[in-house]
Formats: C-alpha cells, structure tokens, sequence
C-alpha cells in the first residue's frame, strides 16, 4: 500500500492561531502569512506516506519545490548563500556565489533523494527548453537541498524520484505552504518533537526616493520557508518561553543535561530517542525571500539572518548539523540570455536595477529573523504524530500543554 499525498493536519493549528496574543516581532503578516506572500514565488509539496507492512518499513519523506518566479529558467533571481553549518548539501551553491543569480527551483528533500531531484529539474528543464531535436546547449545546475529523516521513514528505499519534482515544478502554485508532516519536512523531527516544513511572512514599509521623481510610499514582502530537523527538547524556546524543558519532569531535565556536550549527529536510532529522550541535533534548511530590491551581497547578508531566527528556537549550530541557508529577491527578473550582445568580451550596460539602500535595510533584516521563528513554530504546530519503521512512534507537541504553558509563563 503506498501514497503520494499531501497529508492535513487535522486539528492541528498554526501558533499563531493557537496562540492569538502572543506576538513574534513587531510587523504585520502578509494576506496568508506564508513565503507566498512574496510576488513571483510559488511552492508545491509532494508527500510519500507509506505504513509498515510484513514486507516494508514506514516511508514518511517528500519534495518541498519553491520556484522564486515561474519563469526560473529564463529569468535569474539576484541571491546569496550563509552556511552557518556544513554537514549538509545544497546544490548548486558555488555558482550562486560566483554570480549572485538564482537560475533554478530550490528543492528540499531528504537527504538520500538529492540525487532523484537533481535529475528532475534537468528533466523537466529539457521538457520544456530543448530544441525542435530534442537537444540541449543551455547551461543549467540544480539548487537541491536537504534534511536527514532516516529515523521516521526507510530512507534506504530511496522512495523520492525524479517524476516529483517534475510534478512540484508543474503544480507550483501560490496558496499557503501545506505545513508540518508535508514535502520535504514529512519525516522530520524539531527538539524531540515532530515537526516538518513551516513558513511565515512578514511586510515592511518603506519609501522609493529616486532622483528625477516624486517620492512614494512602498511595502516590501519578507517571506521564509524552514525544513526543520534540528535541536534538543531541553534548548527549545517560543518567544522567550523555555517550552522544552516545561514538557520534561525533572528527571527528563537531568537526563537531557547528561548528554549536553557528546558531539550531536543528527542521526541517532529509534532506539537511541527511546532510551535517552534526547534525540539527536540533525539540520534545518532555511529559504527567505523578498520583494525588496536587494543586490547578491544584501541578500548574503538577508541569508544570515536566518541564523538568529533558529537560535530564538534554541538553535545553536551542533558540529554535525546541517544549518545552510539561502535568500534572494523577486524585486528584479535578470535575463540570462541576452542577444542583441556583440559577444562576451565588449562589456554591456542594458538594465537599471535598484537596491535598497544598505543604511535602511534593518527593517527587512528583522523582519526575515522574524519569519523564520514563526515559522519554526509552524512545523512544530502543524506537524503530527507519526509512525516510523519498525512500528516507533514520533510524537507531535501537545497544542493544548503548549498553549497553557504560554498562557502562563508569556511576558
């Protein structure tokens, strides 16, 4: 029995709705308050939930696409890379920072599907953009990231394919992120918790002052998109609250302070999680994106504020966590082919860009840390419980102990 679905979340609520006088920064949401929110980018997920039978383990994996416009393959996103972490991938990355452009959907998967999703961009690029013989002279390198989930699905059965980026890439669309046990996030596990893909938004006001024109007023989109596979219960905070240690007992606490300092992996056994209750630090891949016009270099820098929204949620980077973060602009399609050119060595000017002033950009560096906290606490919140191989059981957190342990210690 198999499925490829994208699962509800019953009754499951987003923190902000469970939690609606608990605020997380000072700036407004956009209309779904989701990475959405940002003009150009669509997102689809695409789910592998299969149960243990006689013959196969559990399967709870999948695809999370982000294409930064729908027109990814002709028109280039300015963008820029921060790894806190290493012990991860993300395609694709070397280039990004050589040129400062995104040509290419972000895909998130688990961490022995890269390879699946690598072909599948190149398959539906060659689709759509091969010639009348079916023959290719474009260049073209993947941005495919992952988490490792191999403690709630058989990772080894190697479930993920090329056919469901292809699909992710066709169905992209622009309603709320599906949140929690979907995409690439199914299987994941957030400070011994369940948890999976979250998003949240953020709108920034500001002014356009260019020099011949009447000054006006504009509103900026600061959108951000986790995988979450990261942390320690013991670490884990909302909003100032010590939410993880107020679900342990007192000899939960001693027991999670014995392993403080072992060395985490990310990749510890069911076994490991039952015995300790303190499952592995693993890794977090974090996209943010804006309407703000922002150059490679200010998004660099917009890419590094993700870290401080992952350590407001008791992130602190373990040796062996994948922490790597991407950010870039919608505010600007670049042309990769230009052909009216006299060729590549007679420089070109052919396009103006505007860029945020750099003494100015506070307001989307904070809003970004602020979209991705929130959207932390969605995976947590809309996540699951789930059933892994062999019959182990991974618990969502209780909503209803969460809200009144808020309702209780919030300031």
């Amino acid at each position: 029995m198999s499925s490829i679905t994208v699962p509800t979340s019953g009754t499951r609520q987003r923190f902000r709705s469970l939690l609606p006088n608990v605020r997380v920064g000072r700036y407004p949401t956009g209309q779904l308050n989701s990475i959405t929110d940002v003009p150009e980018v669509h997102v689809s997920t695409q789910s592998i939930k299969r149960p243990n039978t006689e013959t196969s383990h559990a399967i709870n994996t999948g695809v999370t696409t982000i294409l930064p416009r729908k027109d990814w393959f002709t028109l280039g996103s300015r963008c820029g890379i921060f790894n806190f972490n290493g012990s991860g991938e993300m395609t694709g990355t070397h280039w990004i920072q050589e040129t400062g452009l995104l040509n290419s959907p972000i895909i998130i998967t688990n961490s022995f599907g890269v390879g699946s999703c690598y072909n599948g961009i190149y398959k539906h690029a060659i689709r759509e953009h091969a010639d009348k013989d079916g023959l290719v002279d474009w260049f073209l390198l993947p941005v495919v990231a992952e988490t490792y989930d191999g403690m709630t699905s058989d990772i080894g059965a190697m479930a993920v394919t090329p056919e469901m980026v292809v699909k992710g890439i066709d169905e992209a669309n622009k309603e709320r992120v599906p949140e929690g046990c979907t995409g690439g996030g199914t299987g994941m596990l957030t400070a011994g918790f369940k948890s999976g893909t979250g998003s949240a938004s953020r709108v920034v006001r500001g002014k356009v002052r260019i020099e011949g024109q009447k000054e006006s007023q504009s509103e900026y989109v600061v959108g951000a998109l986790v995988q979450a596979n990261y942390g320690k219960q013991y670490d884990l905070r909302m909003c100032g609250v010590p939410i993880g240690r107020l679900f342990l007992s007192k000899e939960e606490i001693a027991d999670q302070e014995k392993y403080l300092g072992e060395g985490a992996t990310g990749q510890s056994s069911a076994e490991d999680q039952s015995e300790n209750k303190s499952p592995k630090d693993g890794s977090i891949i974090i996209v943010i994106a804006t309407s703000a016009p922002l150059s490679a270099a200010q998004c660099t820098r917009l890419a590094k504020r993700a870290t401080a929204g992952m350590a407001r949620v008791g992130g602190w980077g373990s040796n062996s966590s994948g922490d790597i973060f991407i950010a870039f602009s919608t505010a600007h399609g670049i042309p990769r082919d230009r052909a009216d050119t006299d060729g590549p060595f007679e420089p070109v000017v052919d396009m103006e860009v505007q860029n945020l002033q750099d003494e100015t950009i506070n307001g989307i560096f904070e809003a970004a840390t602020d979209a991705v906290e929130e959207s932390i606490y969605n995976a947590l919140c809309m996540a699951h419980d789930t059933v892994g191989p062999k019959g182990k059981e991974f618990k969502a957190i209780d909503l209803q102990k969460l809200k009144g342990f808020m309702d209780k210690y919030y300031v």
